[in-house]
């Protein structure tokens, strides 16, 4: 596996899966934009396609699964926010809000 996955981030994923259709799956994804270049996206889902990656209700295309190698994919509650936060240690530089991030391309075997 190349992601981990904190505890509070499965907790939150399984409460979110609870209150969806059978069958759904938690996806992460990253999409070309944001104010740096990529962005994480992060949906709801009742289909896996072949190619995802499968962690328990967690699933990630293989394009997306090499711009996350190594990365640690966490939730955080706090006074000021509830967020899925992802710790890339690929990233080069990220927003303010963490939601984008720019990488080199070159590094991420891409």
């Amino acid at each position: 596996m190349t992601i981990q996955i904190t505890d509070r981030a499965q907790n939150e994923i399984n409460n979110i899966i609870k209150k969806e259709k059978k069958g759904s799956f938690f996806r992460v994804s990253i999409e070309g934009g944001g104010c740096s270049g990529f962005k994480y996206v992060f949906t709801i889902e009742s289909i896996k396609n072949s190619d995802d990656i499968k962690i328990n209700n967690l699933i990630i295309d293989k394009i997306s699964l090499k711009y996350l190698e190594k990365s640690i994919l966490d939730f955080q509650d706090t006074l000021i926010e509830k967020a899925f936060k992802i710790q890339n240690p690929n990233a080069q530089s990220s927003c303010g809000c963490g939601v984008s991030f720019s990488l080199w391309l070159y590094q991420a075997g891409i």
